[in-house]
């Protein structure tokens, strides 16, 4: 068996999720490499969720028997446990969502919403780059449409990653929001944060980071980033689905709207108007998702018990090692950086001119798990002529061996194909 240094006690932690015991197509071992999609759930998360609908299920805030009150104060403890782990100068900065998508849509909404100086209208300029997430893109093309702002982007290096030789000229005094994406999903690139920061606050921009592959993989610290805004979700890092996480400053959800109206984001209301509760239940409208922040909350206790940081040096580990293999593999191409320095565990490839999609389905039947297409990333796949990728991802339970099964698998896709 492979031996790298840094890795953490796999066959411990892989205990702890069930999955991973599974026999699929005829009896083979599940190898599980689509981590970037979703993460698997460790028991503990499993028995938190068990445990809070068998004894503890009611709605929230709004109660006063003890179920009600049982409940709300494993959600809000549960906000508690985000705040600590993103390093939150305040709990009440910490705002309960669906996923990270709708964490981003908030943001692009309270700013089209917004009064003066935070307002995006046809005078301001919007800034992305070419390598984000849909869930980063359409948002903030739907404002630019509805108000008239101008969309602008950074661009991609042939090596994977952002090409800020222009950044005085994209990110400019019309500036308002510049909105980038800490860790790539498809690139693995780890993006330089601080010198995208410092530009924008030189020109007074907001600055949203979408933090979902950064979340799961790294200490997070949001004070340390510098942002107003920081996204991820709950489902990458162990937690259920159904649950994401929005941080932005206090001051700037103290002064803008709300995204979305109903109960428990008020604080009086007439037939004629209304008026809304504090930060963070201002922007979280109707029943929130219970359940899922408590599993939130259990997935937070569990990484927290294993550390970030030995998190981080396991996936590094991996990944330089991923990267060694796959460079051997003939006709394979790493999409993105092609070294372990400044990328996340997630690695994108073609196969010679094998589809991605065929590349895919035999690994399947080897019970190799990987993610194929263009990984809700096109304008990568454009920017670089491929129609999509295969993508491997790594997590706190991926093993050498995994990777070796990965490239025994990828050999057996090129003679299957001749």
């Amino acid at each position: 068996m492979t031996q790298l240094p840094g890795l953490l006690d796999t066959e411990a932690i892989r205990k702890d999720f069930p999955v991973l015991d599974r026999l699929v197509h005829d009896g083979k071992k599940l190898v599980y490499l689509d981590n970037a999609a979703t993460s698997q759930k460790p028991r503990q998360v499993l028995d938190a969720l068990s445990e809070y609908y068998e004894r503890h299920n009611a709605n929230v805030h709004r109660g006063v028997h003890v179920l009600a009150e049982e409940a709300t104060a494993m959600y809000e403890g549960a906000r508690d446990k985000v705040a600590e782990f993103v390093n939150a100068p305040s709990r009440d900065e910490v705002i309960f969502t669906k996923n990270a998508s709708e964490s981003l849509n908030l943001v692009a909404n309270m700013l089209g919403w917004a009064d003066e100086p935070y307002r995006v209208d046809h005078e301001t300029e919007i800034v992305i780059t070419e390598m984000e997430h849909h869930s980063n893109i359409v948002p903030w093309q739907l404002l630019a449409q509805r108000t008239g702002a101008k969309l602008k982007w950074f661009g991609l290096t042939d090596d994977g990653r952002l090409d800020l030789s222009d950044i005085n000229e994209v990110i400019t005094e019309k500036t308002k929001i510049v909105s980038f994406v800490l860790v790539s999903n498809i690139l693995g690139t780890v993006n330089p944060v601080e010198a995208i920061v410092r530009r924008a606050q030189e020109v007074g921009a907001l600055v949203c980071i979408d933090a979902s592959q950064a979340a799961p993989h790294m200490p997070l610290d949001v004070q340390a980033l510098q942002a107003d805004f920081v996204a991820f979700t709950g489902h990458k890092m162990c937690g259920p689905t159904g649950i994401g996480v929005l941080w932005g400053r206090q001051e700037l959800l103290e002064d803008l709207p709300p995204f979305l109206g109903g109960g428990e984001m008020i604080e009086t209301v007439s037939m004629h108007s209304s008026t809304y509760a504090p930060a963070p239940h201002k922007f979280e409208a109707g029943t929130p998702p219970v359940a899922q922040a408590v599993g939130l909350g259990a997935a937070i206790d569990y990484l927290n018990a294993i550390g970030m940081d030995k998190i981080l040096a396991h996936e590094h580990a991996l990944t330089e090692y991923a990267v060694q293999r796959l460079q051997q593999v003939p006709d394979l191409k790493i999409i993105g950086p092609t070294t372990a320095e400044d990328r996340g565990a997630a690695i994108s490839f073609t196969l010679g001119d094998i589809h991605p999609h065929d590349v895919g389905q035999v690994l399947d039947e080897q019970g190799i798990a990987v993610r194929v297409g263009h990984h809700c990333a096109r304008p990568v796949c454009l920017r670089y002529g491929i129609p999509a990728t295969t993508r491997a991802s790594f997590y706190l339970y991926s093993t050498p061996a995994e990777i070796d099964a990965l490239v025994e698998g990828l050999e057996h896709v090129r003679n299957f194909f001749g």
